[in-house]
This record gives C-alpha cells, structure tokens and sequence, in this order.
C-alpha cells in the first residue's frame, strides 16, 4: 500500500487496485505506526473499493480492526444509487455517549465517591445480559423505538429541554418495527433501561481543563466542576437486528455474483428493499439506544438526588448525546453541489460546525458538542466540530481512545483485583463493577493515549478541543 503523510496528522493511501477513492488517515506518527500491526489498513482499503463511495474512505485515530469496516471507518455513498451496509454501522447500533453537568464541585463528591457508585450500580442495572427495571410487552417497545426519547418523556423519564440537547433529538425518522425480528424484540424488551457489560459505563468525573472559555461556557462546562458520563447503546436488540441483517444480503450478494473484497463488507443497494429493510430496523435500535441511555440518565439524576438531596438534580443538564455507531442520510457539498449521501460512521462521532440546520438553536451558532470518552482511568474529553471536518470527512470525528490490546490478552495481562485497588490507591479512582475480569479488560494501557487521539483530529484541523475530564468513579457492568 502506498501511503504518505500529507499534512500535519493526516495520511493519504493512494488508489490502487481495486480501490475506487483514495483514503485518508487521520493520526499522529506514532498512532499511524501502530495501526499497520493489524488488518486496519486492508479493511480501509477495502472499504475504499466498495461501489459508489464518494470522495475518499476516511480512519480516524482510534482506529483499528473492526468487522469488515474498521472500527473508526467513515464512508459516504449516494442516497439514491449507493448502498448501505451493516458492517459500517456494526453490531452496537447507536453506541454513543452522554454527558451530565452538575452544580456540585468535585471535591464535594469525592469524600462520597464509594456510596454514589455503589447506589448507581445498584439503581442502573448492568452486566451481560442485565434484566432492566421496566417491564413492558412488545407493543410498547414498538412505539418506544419509533418515538424514541419522546415515549420516555411521556412516560416521566427525563425532561423536555433533553431533547435539544440529543443528536437527531432522540428521534430518528424512519423507524420500522415491523422490520425487526421477534427474537431481536424479546432481547431488547427484557434489557431496556440497562448498561450493558463490556467498554460500557457510567463515569463521575471532574471538568480538569478548559482549551476554549468561550465553547466550555456555552455547553455548561466549568472547570472544578463535576459531570456524569454515560457510554452504551442498543443492547442485544441492536446485535441481533445487525446479525438478522447478514444472511438475507449474503443470499442477495451469491444471487447476484457480486464480488465482495470481504463478505462483511456484505452491502444492499439503496434501489433493492434489502436496503430500506435494513434501515428501518438498524433506525429502531437508533431510537432504542437514545432511549436507553436517557432513561439511565433519569436514574443517575434520581440517584444524584438520593445522596446529595433531593434538588439536586434541578441543576443537572444534558449536554450532548451523540451516536458513534450508525448510517444516515445528510446532505453535503460534492464537487461545488449539495447531495444526499448515506454516511456511515462506525466508532465514528458526527461532529458538525456551527451553522448545520441538523443542530439545535442551542447549538446551531456554537457548533455540536462532541464527547469523546477515554479508557477508564485516563481522561475524557469533550471536543467541537469544525468547518474543516465538514469539508473533509462529512462533519466526522474520533469517537474514543480505541483498542490497542483483545479483552482476552488484556484479562491476561492484569489481575482486576489489584488494577482496582491501584486506581484507588494511586490515581483516587473508585471503581464498582460485576466482577474484577471486567476491570482487567477493560484496563487503560488495553487502549490508546486518549490525549495521543484527540490531539490528532486536533492537528489535523477537523475538531477542536474543548474541555478536559477526569475520572473520579466509575460503574461497570
């Protein structure tokens, strides 16, 4: 592969054999070195060969092998005469990231640190598998995945101001219920409402350092300050519609002898129904993951009340939520005129300057918050999104720190026991999770130098840095 460096944090892999665009990489010298060490630069490329991509294929600095995709792939197709495809989106659909400023200073919550996790791991129930606390049948979770966020409000989850501040305000249009499996219904029914196991989790952290005052203000962000962020998706509804997706395109790519660089690069194109089937269910666990993850917020605010009183989550305000694991139709400049395009986004975060008519009054002449959360023990950030990114990569970002280490090496690696006693002892971090093999997989050298990334999309002009996190407690599943 011939790949050269272009610009400050930024790489170019020319086209060559059956790569229809060249690529674009997005990483400092040493994240791009550590890259080429697995398939990463080979699914790039074969995501660059696949029919109808417009432009370029883009990597972002948390980067790496995924499936089919890389994870951290980003790639555009026409709405009308495109394709869409499951392995660009992923089995989480709508992982994705909100963050909760407090009133309360951190040092305030620190002598309390150990009962405030311990009653969040007890009131948001986590873990594989992790029943929820809702009972509802499958006719209520229709209608949740197709109003999204709005059916929580109704139902007393959370408040009306949320929805500003919610990429696609909680809601994305299209959903089709009848496209989902039963089974993927009855997964998703009995884990509504739960955090799941994995990179997943609730953080206490505390607002470090602030790289622009002005950006910081506007999002609610004071340093001193602590803020809640909460990490998950669409549980096992969003795996399953992902896995029901596959077969029905493989029998559509053998019928039609398409020669595909990596079966899960398996696509439908936008004209055959295989397409929309995919969309409207892939848009349930959309709406599904924006809910979840809002009404988990509404009992991080009730447990906030329960410890430091019963105002306190007044003062509690969402500042973003956003996707990282999705496909959606945008508009976007192509060779001098507006065009509709299927943009994929897989560990991915969209991350669209002032001015996008897709954000909210709240944001629209600020720009939209992006989060980016760390490996639990390092720190988080929350960046905003440039006119230079719109321009080069569909208005996209990094999306976290990104694996460097499988959970199965990492679980051999460390002794969770002793990594949680030590992020006690020696960084001040309390950490509550199902069981010590949690922490070791999800320990912070398994990840990459979350400052590393974040400092990339930096440097390479698509994103700008905001605020600084720090972890003060974590909750696992």
């Amino acid at each position: 592969m011939n790949i050269k460096k272009v610009e400050n944090a930024t790489f170019a892999m020319d086209r060559e054999g059956d790569m229809k665009v060249p690529a674009y990489i997005f990483a400092n010298d040493k994240i791009f070195e550590g890259m080429k060490k697995d398939r990463t630069m080979g699914q790039l490329r074969n995501v660059a060969s696949l029919p109808g991509i417009v432009k370029h294929a883009l990597l972002m600095p948390d980067g790496h092998e995924g499936y089919g995709f890389p994870i951290g792939g980003v790639a555009a197709f026409d709405a009308e005469e495109g394709l869409v495809s499951p392995g660009g989106v992923g089995y989480d659909i709508n992982c994705g990231v909100r963050l909760l400023t407090t009133s309360i200073d951190a040092d305030a919550i620190r002598p309390k640190i150990k009962d405030l996790c311990e009653k969040l791991f007890k009131n948001v129930p986590s873990g594989v598998g992790s029943q929820g606390r809702l009972r509802i049948d499958h006719d209520e979770l229709d209608s949740a995945v197709v109003h999204g966020i709005d059916w929580a409000i109704e139902k007393g989850f959370g408040r009306a101001e949320d929805r500003d501040a919610t990429e696609e305000y909680g809601k994305m249009p299209g959903a089709d219920p009848s496209k989902v499996s039963p089974t993927a219904k009855k997964r998703g029914k009995s884990q509504f409402g739960t955090l799941g196991a994995g990179n997943h989790f609730l953080e206490i952290q505390e607002v470090n350092s602030l790289f622009d005052q002005k950006t910081a203000k506007a999002f609610g962000l004071e340093p001193g300050k602590a803020v809640v962020m909460i990490h998950c998706g669409s549980r096992g509804y969003g795996h399953q519609i992902c896995s029901d997706s596959i077969e029905p395109l493989l029998r559509y790519a053998r019928e039609k002898n398409i020669n595909l660089p990596d079966k899960e690069l398996v696509y439908a194109p936008m004209t055959h129904q295989l397409a929309h089937d995919y969309l409207g269910a892939m848009r349930c666990a959309v709406n599904y993951a924006f809910t979840n993850r809002h009404i988990i917020m509404h009992w991080v605010r009730e447990t906030f009340d329960e410890v430091f009183g019963n105002s306190t989550s007044d003062d509690m305000h969402l500042v973003y939520d956003v996707a990282h694991n999705i496909a959606k139709i945008e508009e976007h400049e192509v060779d001098g005129k507006r065009k509709k395009l299927v943009v994929h986004r897989k560990g991915a975060t969209r991350a669209f300057p002032a001015g996008r008519p897709e954000l909210s009054a709240k944001y629209r002449e600020i720009g939209q918050p992006v989060l980016i959360p760390g490996s639990m023990g390092t720190s988080s950030y929350v960046l905003v999104g440039k006119q230079k990114g719109l321009d080069l990569c569909w208005g996209t970002t990094c999306h976290g720190a990104g694996r460097t280490m499988s959970r199965g090496q990492a679980i051999r690696t460390h002794d969770g026991q002793k990594l949680g006693e030590e992020l006690w002892e020696k960084n001040h971090i309390y950490v509550r999770a199902t069981k010590p093999k949690v922490i070791a997989e999800e320990a912070p050298d398994a990840y990459k130098n979350v400052d590393d990334v974040v400092q990339s999309v930096a440097d390479a002009g698509i994103s700008d840095i905001v605020a600084k996190l720090k972890p003060i407690g974590v909750v696992k599943g």
